[in-house]
Protein backbone atom coordinates (compact mmCIF):
# COMPACT_ATOMS: atom_id res chain seq x y z
CA UNK A 1 0.00 0.00 0.00
CA UNK A 2 1.07 3.83 -0.33
CA UNK A 3 1.66 5.77 2.31
CA UNK A 4 -1.47 7.01 1.61
CA UNK A 5 -3.35 4.30 2.45
CA UNK A 6 -1.37 3.62 5.60
CA UNK A 7 -1.03 6.34 7.11
CA UNK A 8 -3.30 7.64 10.37
CA UNK A 9 -6.42 10.28 9.77
CA UNK A 10 -4.20 13.01 11.40
CA UNK A 11 -2.08 12.60 8.37
CA UNK A 12 -4.67 12.11 6.13
CA UNK A 13 -5.69 15.34 7.26
CA UNK A 14 -2.51 16.84 6.91
CA UNK A 15 -2.47 15.83 3.33
CA UNK A 16 -6.08 16.78 2.07
CA UNK A 17 -6.61 20.06 3.52
CA UNK A 18 -3.26 20.99 1.69
CA UNK A 19 -4.85 19.33 -1.79
CA UNK A 20 -8.41 20.86 -1.45
CA UNK A 21 -6.94 24.43 -1.37
CA UNK A 22 -4.46 23.68 -4.41
CA UNK A 23 -7.32 22.20 -6.08
CA UNK A 24 -9.76 24.90 -5.93
CA UNK A 25 -6.78 27.63 -6.73
CA UNK A 26 -6.17 25.86 -9.67
CA UNK A 27 -9.10 25.09 -11.26
CA UNK A 28 -9.56 28.39 -11.22
CA UNK A 29 -6.32 29.94 -13.27
CA UNK A 30 -7.14 28.48 -16.44
CA UNK A 31 -9.84 30.64 -16.66
CA UNK A 32 -7.50 33.94 -15.75
CA UNK A 33 -4.52 32.89 -17.82
CA UNK A 34 -6.90 33.02 -20.66
CA UNK A 35 -7.15 36.54 -19.87
CA UNK A 36 -3.43 36.79 -19.53
CA UNK A 37 -2.83 36.37 -23.52
CA UNK A 38 -5.08 39.31 -24.68
CA UNK A 39 -2.59 42.14 -25.49
CA UNK A 40 0.56 40.73 -23.38
CA UNK A 41 2.92 38.06 -25.44
CA UNK A 42 2.13 34.85 -23.00
CA UNK A 43 5.97 34.57 -22.34
CA UNK A 44 5.99 38.10 -20.98
CA UNK A 45 3.08 36.84 -18.44
CA UNK A 46 4.85 34.27 -17.24
CA UNK A 47 8.29 35.98 -16.46
CA UNK A 48 5.91 38.25 -14.80
CA UNK A 49 3.87 36.10 -13.03
CA UNK A 50 6.76 34.56 -11.49
CA UNK A 51 8.95 37.32 -10.63
CA UNK A 52 5.96 38.10 -8.29
CA UNK A 53 5.85 34.36 -6.83
CA UNK A 54 9.44 34.41 -6.36
CA UNK A 55 9.49 37.53 -4.43
CA UNK A 56 6.73 36.81 -2.58
CA UNK A 57 8.39 33.06 -1.41
CA UNK A 58 11.33 34.45 -0.99
CA UNK A 59 9.98 37.30 1.51
CA UNK A 60 8.00 34.40 3.18
CA UNK A 61 11.26 32.23 3.33
CA UNK A 62 13.18 35.12 4.88
CA UNK A 63 10.53 35.23 7.90
CA UNK A 64 11.03 31.66 8.31
CA UNK A 65 14.47 32.30 8.52
CA UNK A 66 15.24 29.31 5.80
CA UNK A 67 18.67 29.24 4.40
CA UNK A 68 19.42 30.61 0.69
CA UNK A 69 22.73 29.38 0.49
CA UNK A 70 21.77 25.89 -1.14
CA UNK A 71 25.45 25.56 -2.74
CA UNK A 72 26.30 24.20 -6.10
CA UNK A 73 23.79 21.37 -5.85
CA UNK A 74 21.25 23.18 -4.49
CA UNK A 75 21.41 25.63 -7.77
CA UNK A 76 21.24 23.75 -9.63
CA UNK A 77 18.54 21.91 -8.50
CA UNK A 78 17.26 24.88 -8.35
CA UNK A 79 17.45 25.89 -12.08
CA UNK A 80 16.33 22.41 -13.27
CA UNK A 81 12.87 23.47 -11.37
CA UNK A 82 12.55 26.34 -12.79
CA UNK A 83 13.28 25.36 -16.22
CA UNK A 84 10.68 22.60 -16.18
CA UNK A 85 8.06 23.97 -14.56
CA UNK A 86 8.26 27.51 -14.40
CA UNK A 87 9.30 28.05 -17.95
CA UNK A 88 8.45 24.65 -20.01
CA UNK A 89 5.48 24.03 -18.47
CA UNK A 90 3.66 27.30 -18.19
CA UNK A 91 4.81 28.81 -21.32
CA UNK A 92 3.23 25.52 -23.08
CA UNK A 93 0.57 26.03 -21.35
CA UNK A 94 -0.23 29.65 -21.74
CA UNK A 95 0.33 29.17 -25.59
CA UNK A 96 -1.94 26.30 -25.61
CA UNK A 97 -4.69 28.60 -24.67
CA UNK A 98 -4.28 30.72 -27.82
CA UNK A 99 -5.64 27.59 -29.98
CA UNK A 100 -8.39 25.69 -27.32
CA UNK A 101 -10.37 26.97 -24.49
CA UNK A 102 -8.90 27.02 -20.96
CA UNK A 103 -11.45 24.12 -20.15
CA UNK A 104 -10.28 21.53 -22.49
CA UNK A 105 -6.57 22.81 -21.43
CA UNK A 106 -7.29 21.87 -18.30
CA UNK A 107 -9.44 18.35 -19.22
CA UNK A 108 -5.89 17.14 -21.09
CA UNK A 109 -3.66 18.33 -18.30
CA UNK A 110 -5.45 16.06 -16.32
CA UNK A 111 -3.41 13.06 -17.79
CA UNK A 112 -0.48 14.49 -15.83
CA UNK A 113 -1.40 11.38 -13.78
CA UNK A 114 0.40 8.53 -16.51
CA UNK A 115 3.67 10.94 -16.98
CA UNK A 116 4.14 11.23 -13.37
CA UNK A 117 3.55 7.08 -12.64
CA UNK A 118 5.43 6.34 -15.43
CA UNK A 119 8.73 8.75 -14.73
CA UNK A 120 8.23 7.62 -10.67
CA UNK A 121 8.78 3.85 -12.32
CA UNK A 122 11.84 5.10 -14.04
CA UNK A 123 13.52 7.30 -11.51
CA UNK A 124 12.14 6.49 -8.07
CA UNK A 125 11.75 2.30 -8.41
CA UNK A 126 7.74 2.97 -8.03
CA UNK A 127 5.85 0.27 -10.06
CA UNK A 128 2.92 0.93 -11.53
CA UNK A 129 -0.04 -1.44 -11.25
CA UNK A 130 -2.23 -3.00 -13.96
CA UNK A 131 -5.09 -0.77 -12.80
CA UNK A 132 -2.81 2.06 -13.57
CA UNK A 133 -2.26 1.36 -16.99
CA UNK A 134 -6.21 0.26 -17.73
CA UNK A 135 -6.91 3.21 -16.04
CA UNK A 136 -4.38 5.67 -17.75
CA UNK A 137 -5.60 3.89 -20.90
CA UNK A 138 -8.96 4.57 -20.79
CA UNK A 139 -8.46 8.49 -19.93
CA UNK A 140 -6.29 8.47 -23.21
CA UNK A 141 -9.47 7.30 -24.89
CA UNK A 142 -11.56 10.14 -23.34
CA UNK A 143 -9.02 12.96 -24.65
CA UNK A 144 -9.40 11.18 -28.18
CA UNK A 145 -12.95 12.27 -28.02
CA UNK A 146 -12.48 15.62 -26.65
CA UNK A 147 -10.07 16.25 -29.47
CA UNK A 148 -12.34 14.85 -32.16
CA UNK A 149 -15.30 17.14 -31.17
CA UNK A 150 -12.96 20.37 -31.06
CA UNK A 151 -11.90 19.10 -34.29
CA UNK A 152 -15.37 19.27 -35.80
CA UNK A 153 -16.56 22.08 -34.21
CA UNK A 154 -13.39 24.55 -34.99
CA UNK A 155 -14.11 26.14 -38.29
CA UNK A 156 -10.13 26.03 -38.94
CA UNK A 157 -10.22 21.87 -38.83
CA UNK A 158 -8.20 19.60 -36.61
CA UNK A 159 -5.25 21.63 -37.20
CA UNK A 160 -5.50 23.62 -34.49
CA UNK A 161 -7.14 21.59 -32.20
CA UNK A 162 -3.91 19.29 -32.36
CA UNK A 163 -1.85 22.01 -31.67
CA UNK A 164 -3.34 23.39 -28.89
CA UNK A 165 -3.63 19.62 -27.25
CA UNK A 166 0.30 18.83 -28.50
CA UNK A 167 0.96 22.25 -26.72
CA UNK A 168 -0.86 20.66 -23.85
CA UNK A 169 0.60 17.45 -23.77
CA UNK A 170 4.54 18.82 -23.94
CA UNK A 171 3.45 21.12 -20.95
CA UNK A 172 2.55 18.05 -18.72
CA UNK A 173 6.19 16.21 -19.94
CA UNK A 174 7.34 18.98 -18.36
CA UNK A 175 5.46 19.45 -14.97
CA UNK A 176 6.05 15.95 -14.73
CA UNK A 177 9.89 16.19 -14.98
CA UNK A 178 9.66 18.56 -12.21
CA UNK A 179 7.06 16.91 -10.25
CA UNK A 180 9.37 13.74 -9.93
CA UNK A 181 12.52 16.05 -9.12
CA UNK A 182 10.45 17.21 -5.88
CA UNK A 183 10.37 13.57 -5.12
CA UNK A 184 13.50 12.64 -4.86
CA UNK A 185 15.75 12.24 -2.01
CA UNK A 186 17.99 15.57 -3.29
CA UNK A 187 14.78 18.02 -3.03
CA UNK A 188 14.22 16.62 0.64
CA UNK A 189 18.15 18.49 1.48
CA UNK A 190 17.33 21.62 0.91
CA UNK A 191 14.72 24.17 2.87
CA UNK A 192 11.35 23.91 0.23
CA UNK A 193 10.34 27.73 0.33
CA UNK A 194 13.60 29.16 -0.45
CA UNK A 195 14.56 26.81 -3.21
CA UNK A 196 11.10 27.40 -4.61
CA UNK A 197 11.84 30.86 -4.66
CA UNK A 198 15.10 31.17 -6.43
CA UNK A 199 13.49 28.33 -8.77
CA UNK A 200 10.55 30.57 -9.68
CA UNK A 201 13.67 33.68 -10.11
CA UNK A 202 15.47 31.63 -12.08
CA UNK A 203 12.34 30.73 -14.18
CA UNK A 204 11.30 34.11 -14.87
CA UNK A 205 14.83 35.25 -15.52
CA UNK A 206 15.18 32.56 -18.34
CA UNK A 207 11.22 33.52 -19.76
CA UNK A 208 12.30 37.56 -19.90
CA UNK A 209 15.27 36.23 -22.06
CA UNK A 210 12.95 34.17 -24.36
CA UNK A 211 10.37 36.50 -24.41
CA UNK A 212 12.50 39.39 -25.11
CA UNK A 213 14.34 36.83 -28.21
CA UNK A 214 10.89 36.67 -29.30
CA UNK A 215 8.87 39.34 -28.79
CA UNK A 216 10.86 42.34 -28.28
CA UNK A 217 10.97 45.31 -24.84
CA UNK A 218 8.49 44.12 -22.01
CA UNK A 219 4.94 44.66 -22.75
CA UNK A 220 2.50 45.81 -20.15
CA UNK A 221 -1.08 45.48 -19.70
CA UNK A 222 -2.31 48.60 -17.16
CA UNK A 223 -6.13 47.27 -16.82
CA UNK A 224 -7.46 46.32 -13.76
CA UNK A 225 -8.05 42.58 -14.76
CA UNK A 226 -4.50 41.95 -16.08
CA UNK A 227 -2.80 43.44 -13.01
CA UNK A 228 -5.10 41.31 -10.70
CA UNK A 229 -4.66 38.42 -12.79
CA UNK A 230 -1.10 38.52 -12.61
CA UNK A 231 -1.33 39.36 -8.63
CA UNK A 232 -3.57 35.98 -8.26
CA UNK A 233 -1.35 33.56 -10.36
CA UNK A 234 1.87 35.23 -8.62
CA UNK A 235 0.53 34.87 -5.23
CA UNK A 236 -2.17 32.84 -4.76
CA UNK A 237 -1.08 30.67 -7.68
CA UNK A 238 2.27 30.12 -7.50
CA UNK A 239 3.60 31.31 -3.80
CA UNK A 240 0.36 29.75 -2.06
CA UNK A 241 -0.52 26.19 -4.04
CA UNK A 242 2.90 25.30 -5.01
CA UNK A 243 4.57 24.43 -1.71
CA UNK A 244 1.50 22.99 -0.72
CA UNK A 245 1.40 20.65 -3.56
CA UNK A 246 4.85 19.55 -3.29
CA UNK A 247 4.39 18.67 -0.02
CA UNK A 248 1.29 16.44 -0.87
CA UNK A 249 3.77 14.87 -3.44
CA UNK A 250 6.73 14.47 -1.00
CA UNK A 251 3.97 12.51 1.39
CA UNK A 252 1.87 10.01 -1.20
CA UNK A 253 4.41 10.40 -4.65
CA UNK A 254 4.31 11.73 -7.70
CA UNK A 255 1.16 9.49 -9.17
CA UNK A 256 -1.58 9.95 -6.34
CA UNK A 257 -0.18 13.75 -6.12
CA UNK A 258 -2.09 14.12 -9.78
CA UNK A 259 -5.54 13.34 -7.68
CA UNK A 260 -6.23 17.53 -8.35
CA UNK A 261 -5.54 17.36 -11.97
CA UNK A 262 -8.86 15.01 -12.14
CA UNK A 263 -11.16 17.70 -10.17
CA UNK A 264 -9.67 21.02 -11.67
CA UNK A 265 -10.82 20.33 -14.91
CA UNK A 266 -14.45 19.80 -13.43
CA UNK A 267 -13.86 23.24 -12.22
CA UNK A 268 -11.95 25.08 -15.19
CA UNK A 269 -14.81 23.52 -17.93
CA UNK A 270 -17.64 24.63 -15.50
CA UNK A 271 -15.99 28.34 -15.57
CA UNK A 272 -15.24 28.06 -19.41
CA UNK A 273 -18.57 27.35 -20.04
CA UNK A 274 -19.52 29.93 -17.96
CA UNK A 275 -17.39 32.97 -19.36
CA UNK A 276 -16.24 31.46 -22.45
CA UNK A 277 -19.53 30.21 -23.74
CA UNK A 278 -18.05 26.28 -24.42
CA UNK A 279 -20.58 24.43 -25.69
CA UNK A 280 -21.23 21.16 -24.86
CA UNK A 281 -21.61 18.14 -27.06
CA UNK A 282 -22.75 14.47 -26.73
CA UNK A 283 -19.09 13.57 -28.16
CA UNK A 284 -17.65 16.39 -25.89
CA UNK A 285 -19.75 15.56 -22.99
CA UNK A 286 -19.14 11.85 -23.37
CA UNK A 287 -15.24 12.47 -23.96
CA UNK A 288 -14.80 14.34 -20.61
CA UNK A 289 -16.97 11.12 -18.87
CA UNK A 290 -14.63 8.57 -20.61
CA UNK A 291 -11.41 10.87 -19.24
CA UNK A 292 -12.68 11.50 -15.61
CA UNK A 293 -13.51 7.76 -15.56
CA UNK A 294 -10.24 6.30 -16.51
CA UNK A 295 -8.28 8.66 -14.05
CA UNK A 296 -11.08 7.44 -11.30
CA UNK A 297 -10.04 3.98 -11.89
CA UNK A 298 -6.28 4.83 -12.36
CA UNK A 299 -6.28 6.71 -9.12
CA UNK A 300 -7.82 4.23 -6.77
CA UNK A 301 -4.92 1.44 -7.99
CA UNK A 302 -2.76 0.67 -4.95
CA UNK A 303 0.68 1.29 -5.36
CA UNK A 304 2.34 -2.18 -5.63
CA UNK A 305 5.29 -3.07 -3.25
CA UNK A 306 8.45 -1.93 -4.50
Amino acid sequence: MSEFDTAPRSTRAAVLIPFAIVTLIWGSTWLVIRDQISVVPATWSVSYRFLVGGLAMGAFALAKRESFRLGTTGLLFAAGIGLFQFVLNFNFVYHAEGYITSGLVAVVFAMLLIPNAGFARLFLGQRMGRQLLVGSAIAMAGAALLFVHEARVDPAGPARALTGIALTIVAILSASTANVMQATRTAKRFPMHATLSVAMLIGSALDAVIAYSLNGPPVFEMRTGYVLGILYLGLFASALAFPLYYRVLRAIGPAKAAYSSVIVPVIAMSLSTVFEGYRWSLLAGAGAAVTAAGLVIALKARRPNR
